[in-house]
């Protein structure tokens, strides 16, 4: 199978999924638009079709209503979309961050194309960083992503990754994500997402004072098994037999990783915590998670079930700590 990512660009070590073209670091904003597959932009058309007739000679239609969306430099096409849909470009995705590098610290570190060009990313990191119990490193990202086929609206997602092992996490506090959302029926304006998100150090704070708390929050055999049965199998009360449980599978090998298989497992901020129940859950979805392809897994831990699953598994972390 052809992979989901046409081409796509990254700083520093390979990315835990191991796609793309390595560059050295601060490279300028046209440099990562063609290394990472983004030197193209969407076009649009008319929707025409041919009606069939007795002669078959079919007869050529219109949609007025509705618009094909294509790529410019290879004319594949992309989506049909509704003649309000709000396109953004993948230079755009790119320039939201010209500012971000050049004034305030934050540096690039991998960005590309899913599906063909359906979809289209650049993530970078911050500059804040913390360590948990002085061994654990967490360091923040800025993730920016759309679509144009109507999947994905156009996200700004402040997340976390954990270096020990690469897990990605989206900041969220008081159960809810602190990204903001542009749907493709409005415009997107960079400055407007920008003042939304409020990019600071004290929304940081707040969200790493909480992982600090997971950390030391110590969990006992018996609730490490019913929060993995909750998040994992949706049981509303532990099974002493478990392998009657939809997603078995997936139920036994997150708790073998947090039992110790997980990368970082074996840390103290993460033996027999709530952060190690959190961690053992998203190294199983960035990591593990059956999938068709690396690119499929990226999708998913990133815009879909993963995503969600890791969203999941967050809330009923901190739901032990309040």
């Amino acid at each position: 199978m052809a992979h989901l990512v046409e081409q796509m660009a990254y700083v520093g070590d390979t990315p835990w999924h191991g796609l793309g073209q390595q560059l050295s670091p601060h490279q300028p904003l046209e440099v990562w638009q063609q290394q990472a597959g983004m030197d193209w932009h969407i076009d649009e058309a008319s929707v025409r079709f041919i009606a069939d007739s007795a002669s078959h000679l079919g007869s050529i239609h219109s949609f007025p209503e509705q618009k094909v969306l294509y790529r410019s430099d290879t004319k594949a096409p992309l989506s049909v979309v509704s003649q309000r849909y709000k396109v953004v470009q993948p230079q755009e995705v790119l320039e939201f961050y010209r500012d971000l590098t050049e004034y305030a610290g934050y540096e690039l570190e991998t960005a590309g194309v899913l599906k063909g060009g359906r979809k289209f990313w650049a993530l970078a990191r911050s500059g804040l960083s913390t360590s948990l119990k002085g061994q654990d490193e967490v360091n923040g990202y800025l993730l920016l992503a759309t679509s144009c086929d109507g999947s994905l609206a156009t996200v700004a997602t402040p997340t976390t990754v954990r270096v020990v092992c690469n897990n990605t996490l989206t900041i969220a506090v008081d159960g809810m994500t602190q990204g903001v959302r542009v749907p493709h029926s409005t415009e997107f304006d960079a400055r407007r997402v920008k003042q939304q998100l409020g990019i600071s150090v004290s929304l940081w704070d707040d969200f790493m004072y909480r992982m600090k708390t997971l950390a030391e929050r110590k969990i006992s055999r018996d609730e490490a098994k019913a929060y993995f049965q909750a998040v994992i199998c949706n049981a509303e009360e532990p099974l002493d037999d478990p392998s009657k449980l939809p997603n078995y599978r997936a139920l036994n090998r997150v708790q073998k990783l947090y039992h110790g298989e997980g990368r970082g497992a074996d840390l103290c901020t993460a033996r027999d915590t709530a952060w190690g129940l959190l961690n053992a859950v998203t190294e199983y979805v960035d990591h593990e998670k059956r999938a068709r392809s690396t690119d499929t897994r990226l999708d998913s831990a990133w815009f879909g079930q993963g995503a969600n699953l890791k969203d999941k598994a967050l809330e009923s972390a901190l739901a032990l700590v309040a």
